[in-house]
């Protein structure tokens, strides 16, 4: 785990060396998986109608519910390494 602690802060690093911004279904993506493997399940209200960027990124994170913090490092990992090319 500790191994995948460290690929997971590389992979943070990593994201922010990206030199074309990824379309918004990634970006959610990115959001989600890093919530998930740092956080755990979404926690909190669910923000209002007029919030719809924090709509996107709250149901964005609460589809991952359930899955572990592990998997979702892992998942982070590997779609940041996708999007490196």
């Amino acid at each position: 785990m500790a191994d995948m602690k460290a690929l997971f802060e590389q992979a943070q690093k990593d994201v922010r060396t990206l030199t074309k911004r990824p379309g918004n279904a990634d970006l959610l993506d990115l959001y989600a998986l890093f919530k998930q493997g740092s956080a755990g399940d979404v926690a909190g209200k669910r923000p209002g109608m007029l919030d719809m960027v924090g709509r996107a990124k709250y149901d964005a994170w609460a589809q991952l519910k359930g899955t572990s913090t592990a998997q979702a490092m892992q998942r982070y990992i590997d779609k940041v390494k996708g999007l490196l090319g």
